[in-house]
Formats: structure tokens, C-alpha cells, sequence
């Protein structure tokens, strides 16, 4: 099967490619580079007269070309691009033989996958008890949240602290201990303030600590986690086997958080799980976008050892509920994989009038004396 035609649509703030060959077979892909989605959208049109006429069959050989293409250049609008095109190949490598991805990719290593619920926050301790509650109440045995209020920026250390020790303090207290809670710092903290947080949540045993700093430099978040002391979570913005490569040998992460969107598609992610499956890390996956690649991290998740829970958002409530036919399923805090042929979604062609593009806009705050900060 030649490919043919390669279409894009923005749902909301959802980027999706549908990629047709020459026998009509449809796959769909997505890409998560949402800070610029139409910097992706270029370059996925960028690379459809280069890969027209390809087999569609040959997915490793078109991932390689993508990312040797141009010379090499890197960046998310590139990872992001690869991602969504190589999910339609496997998709349609799946409808082609029949055969849900997960199969193509060596079978099953689990029946279910675990997933870790997200949406929990809020400006007080109150408030994130209140969301805990929530999951807790729905079935999850576990979830992550931002322990910082909106207005984080413009706190003392001392607050900073204080405010997330109680924050976490609060949802320990909700779920109990026989429940996993992680942190994500969002990139908010400088090195000693991300240490010192640590030194003092420890008691509360977090599941790990997301993003400590902004991961400018491996080097960087490697001497944080070291003088941290709990596991780390790191590489939601990473894409390519060798950026967790150098994560893996320096900064010695607990979780990886490859976001199967942008860090390469499925054919990254695979190899990536394998990365971390050699170096005991485990896989978290980053995942805020639409069901479809949910869908695709679900069929890496059942056949990688190494995939541990998955994040999860609310994908029955609209916009994400109407770019898909179907979504995963999802009950009592588990996902269980489609043995539809395929990524198990078909893309709803009537979602981009009932959700017009609608970009994210998420500047950076701005501390009192007018410096930017971490984000």
C-alpha cells in the first residue's frame, strides 16, 4: 500500500493527521507539540510530498527518513510531526493485517493497564483533598497533581514550601496510605528549592517527583536528583531514543515520561520502553491530549515490560469525547486494551466544526520585580 495523501485537523487544541494509501485504508495519528501546533502542522506538510509514494508498510524505514530529513534538524515541531504520521502507519499496518498494534508489537505482557488519574489540584489544601477524594471515590489507586498555588510565583521560599508540604500533606490524608501519589513540579522550583521540598515530602512517600526543574540541561536535573532523594520522573518534553538515553546514564530517573506524541510515535516509544526496561526505570507516559493517543500509548503499554500506570484525563467529556468514535476503556482506575484492528479509534470528521481550533495560550508568570519565571 502506497501512501497517497496526508490530511491534518485541528480539534480544539488537537492536532490529528490522517494518513490515506492508494487502497483507501485510513490511519490517524496525533501530535502533542501544543505550545506551537501550527509550527507542526508546517512541518507535517513539510514531509508529505517526501513520503508519498512510499509503502506504508515500511514504517521504521519512513520514522528514520523523517528524522534524518533536512539534515538532521531537531526540535517538538519535528518530534511532534513524526509522531502523529508514524501512529496513522501503525494504524494502518494494524487495519491492514487485521490485527490490533499491541499484537504487532509482540503481543501482551499485561491484560490491563494501571492508570494514574490527573485534574487534581487547587489554590489550597482544601481543594486538592477535595480532588483526591474524587479519584478516590471513582476507583484510581493512584494520582498526580501540582502541589502549588496559581500564584506560586509571587510566594517567599518559605511559603513555597510550606504551602506544598500542606497541600501533599492533605491528599496523603484523603487516600490514605494504600494509594500512590505523585508530584509534579511543573518546572516551577530552582534546583535548592526542589531539594529542600524533597528533604521535607519524603514522610508522605511520593510515587515520584515530576519535572523538580525546567529540563533545560540532563546535566542539571541529574544533580538535582541526586541530592533529592526520591524517585524521579522526567522527559515528557524529550523526543528520540537518545535524549532518554543520556537521561537514563546522568540524571538516573525512576519514570520516564515519554509523550507518545511528540517524543517519536509509537516506533520511539517502543524503543524508549526498552531503554528504560534495561535500566529499571519504569514508563509514566506524559498524556493530556485527545483519545487518540491515549489509544496508541495503551497498545505500547500492553506489550512493553517495562510501562507501569498511565496517565489519565477525561476523555468522556467533549472536546476529547467527540474526536473519536470510541475511547479506551476505563473503569475502576483501569484501562483495558481494544482488540479492534488498529490504534481501536476512529477519527469523528465532524469534530473540527464542532471544536474550531482554539490554540493554548499559557505565558510564562511574572514575578514582582518583572523577571520571568520558571515554567
Amino acid at each position: 500500500m502506497k501512501i497517497e495523501q496526508i490530511e491534518t485537523f485541528f480539534v480544539d487544541r488537537y492536532l490529528i493527521v490522517k494518513v490515506t494509501t492508494d487502497d483507501g485504508t485510513e490511519g490517524i495519528g496525533e501530535s502533542c507539540y501544543w505550545g506551537y501546533p501550527k509550527a507542526a502542522e508546517a512541518t507535517i506538510h513539510g514531509f508529505a510530498d517526501a513520503i508519498i509514494g512510499m509503502d506504508a508498510g515500511d514504517i521504521e524505514h519512513i520514522w528514520t527518513y523523517l528524522w534524518r530529513y533536512n539534515s538532521a534538524f531537531r526540535g517538538n515541531s519535528i518530534g511532534g510531526a513524526v509522531s502523529a504520521i508514524d501512529m496513522a502507519l501503525w494504524d494502518i499496518k494494524g487495519k491492514r493485517l487485521q490485527a490490533p498494534v499491541w499484537d504487532l508489537l509482540g503481543g501482551k505482557v499485561r491484560q490491563k493497564v494501571r492508570a494514574i488519574a490527573q485534574g487534581i489540584g487547587g489554590n489550597t489544601p482544601e481543594e486538592c483533598a477535595i480532588g483526591a477524594k474524587r479519584v478516590l471515590d471513582e476507583g484510581f489507586s493512584a494520582l498526580k497533581f501540582t502541589p502549588m498555588p496559581k500564584n506560586w510565583a509571587d510566594l517567599t521560599y518559605t511559603k513555597l514550601i510550606g504551602t506544598a508540604i500542606e497541600m501533599v500533606e492533605a491528599v496523603r490524608e484523603t487516600v490514605g496510605w494504600d494509594f500512590d501519589i505523585g508530584l509534579e513540579l511543573h518546572r516551577n522550583m530552582q534546583p535548592h528549592e526542589a531539594i529542600a521540598f524533597c528533604d521535607e515530602v519524603a514522610k508522605l512517600r511520593p510515587y515520584f517527583i515530576e519535572d523538580p526543574i525546567v529540563p533545560d540541561s540532563v546535566v542539571a536535573m541529574g544533580d538535582t536528583a541526586a541530592k533529592m532523594r526520591l524517585p524521579l520522573a522526567v522527559g515528557e518534553r524529550n523526543m528520540g531514543i537518545w535524549e532518554f538515553r543520556e537521561y537514563a546514564q546522568l540524571a538516573k530517573p525512576a519514570f520516564f515520561k515519554p509523550d507518545i506524541a511528540v517524543a517519536g510515535g509509537i516506533t520511539a516509544t517502543k524503543k524508549i520502553a526498552t531503554i528504560a526496561e534495561a535500566h529499571h526505570i519504569k514508563i509514566c507516559p506524559h498524556n493530556f491530549q485527545s483519545p487518540i493517543a491515549t489509544a496508541a500509548c495503551i497498545a505500547v503499554a500492553v506489550s512493553s515490560p517495562s510501562w507501569d500506570v498511565q496517565e489519565s484525563v477525561k476523555e468522556h467529556i467533549a472536546p476529547r469525547r467527540d474526536v473519536t468514535d470510541v475511547i479506551m476503556k476505563l473503569e475502576d482506575g483501569w484501562y483495558t486494551p481494544s482488540d479492534e484492528p488498529g490504534l481501536g479509534v476512529s477519527f469523528n470528521e465532524d469534530a473540527p466544526v464542532l471544536h474550531p481550533f482554539d490554540p493554548a495560550n499559557s505565558p510564562p508568570p511574572i514575578h514582582d520585580d518583572g523577571s520571568v519565571a520558571l515554567k
